[in-house]
């Protein structure tokens, strides 16, 4: 058996996504896999945060024959295990989780209005028992 390590499309048009694989090199492109080896989306902004690769496995496939694609040897070469952009790939991927962790930026608060106040009135009081009005003293009006 053939062992190609290529690239498996997934997403929509105009918004592609792709898996790096370990397929049987007489399957379809996107047919059954051996081993899903990483990711790898076009999409993202930052060059250097758009493929994710399992380097140790990726190594053991080589190790044991498997041909990669012309692309996937590019990403390898760059990403891989010991790949030349290494350093700056898991800056980029440090940046762009920094970016999903960062809390949104709170929403334009509306000037507060002052409470309508309701007009003043004296406080209820509880109804009193006959022998209670009869024990309390009437206040007397005041004169003024």
């Amino acid at each position: 058996m053939a062992v190609r390590i290529r690239m498996k499309q997934f997403g929509r048009r105009h918004r592609r996504f792709y898996r790096v694989c370990a397929v049987d090199g007489r399957n379809q492109r996107d047919g059954r896999v051996l081993e899903e080896l990483g990711t790898y989306d076009p999409m993202v902004p930052d060059v250097d945060a758009r493929a994710v690769l399992n380097g140790e496995r990726i190594g053991y496939w080589l190790s044991v024959g498997a041909q990669p694609s012309e692309k996937v040897k590019v990403l390898i070469k760059k990403y891989g295990a010991e790949g030349t952009h290494r350093e700056k790939q898991k800056a980029a991927l440090a940046r762009l989780a920094q970016q999903r962790r960062a809390p949104e930026p709170p929403a334009v608060a509306e000037p507060e209005t002052e409470p309508e106040t309701e007009p003043e009135t004296e406080p209820e009081t509880e109804p009193q028992t006959e022998q209670e009005a009869a024990e309390q003293p009437e206040a007397e009006p005041s004169e003024e």
